[in-house]
């Protein structure tokens, strides 16, 4: 369980990551994969600062595929982190990732009492600096935000991390959102 919670975190904290330099991955899954659009700043919203149309969470907020992850970042006050100037590189599951998930697993996280649990996930999910999905080599790992680590495999030019398949990248002005079909669930701390 506390894996799963790890990962829940994780992708929420992915969804908000964007960079500068806005530029979408080459990659066929990439360009195969619609960009959200993103969120007006002016739109008002509960637990939400005003945004920067372009960031992280402005993205995520933007997709309709991500809703999930919104409701995580929500949850566990983490807008705020996420939509900071960063460098960040967000791994962002999608609602059909967080779907994968046992039956009340996501439910489950969300309690206030689980928000602990939700951070750990969300973190797993970010790390600092931006990472291109075609920078990534087979055989990296990536040191997250929770203190982890996670592998990076690169097959036929396709991304995955820890076995989630990267869909899709979207550059934002504090980072890179790299769209994920699985949630990544931490390893149990020893």
């Amino acid at each position: 369980m506390n894996k799963l919670v790890s990962m829940v975190g994780l992708g929420l904290v992915l969804v908000a990551c964007n960079s500068p330099q806005g530029t979408a991955a080459s990659s066929a899954a990439a360009s195969t994969a619609a960009a959200p659009s993103p969120a007006k700043s002016t739109t008002p919203q509960s637990n939400m600062p005003p945004l920067d149309p372009k960031n992280i969470v402005s993205i995520a907020v933007g997709s309709k595929d991500h809703t999930t992850l919104v409701t995580a970042l929500k949850a566990a006050d983490y807008v705020p982190s996420v939509a900071n100037p960063g460098p960040l590189t967000v791994f962002a599951p999608t609602n059909a990732a967080f779907d994968k998930l046992p039956a009340g697993t996501v439910d489950g996280l969300l309690k206030p009492e689980k928000k602990e649990d939700l951070r750990e996930v969300l973190k797993y999910h970010v790390t600092t600096s931006v990472y291109e999905a075609e920078g990534f080599k087979d055989g990296d790992t990536l040191s997250m935000a929770n203190g982890q680590k996670t592998k990076i495999a690169v097959k036929d030019g396709k991304v995955s991390i820890n076995g989630a398949n990267v869909v899709a990248s979207i550059r934002a002005s504090n980072g890179i959102v790299h769209v994920v079909d699985a949630v990544l669930l931490p390893p149990k701390k020893e």
